[in-house]
């Protein structure tokens, strides 16, 4: 039984496509909704596979739809190590 977030994949994305519409979030991060940043991506992909990289990007907290659903990155990695080497510095949830 398949469950509500679970969907079936006809094939994985390869990791350059995946680098590349990180890249290309990244360049126009709260430029497009999620159907738009799709249309104008540099190289084109089946709108399934797109998802599943979307998907991919949201569970790994590396961008957020905002609730008009524009695309946004917000993957910092350079601000998680200052929190990480400053035990002063709390994250809160």
């Amino acid at each position: 039984m398949i469950g509500a977030k679970e969907k079936k994949v006809l094939h994985q994305p390869k990791l350059d496509t995946i680098k590349m519409v990180e890249e290309f979030i990244k360049e126009h991060s709260g430029e497009y909704k999620k159907r738009a940043l799709w249309e104008h991506l540099p190289k084109k992909m089946m709108y399934q596979t797109y998802c599943v990289i979307i998907d991919y990007l949201l569970e790994s907290n590396k961008i957020v739809l905002a609730r008009d659903s524009t695309v946004v990155w917000t993957w910092n990695p350079e601000l998680v190590k200052y929190y990480l080497e400053h035990e002063e510095l709390i994250i809160r949830k």
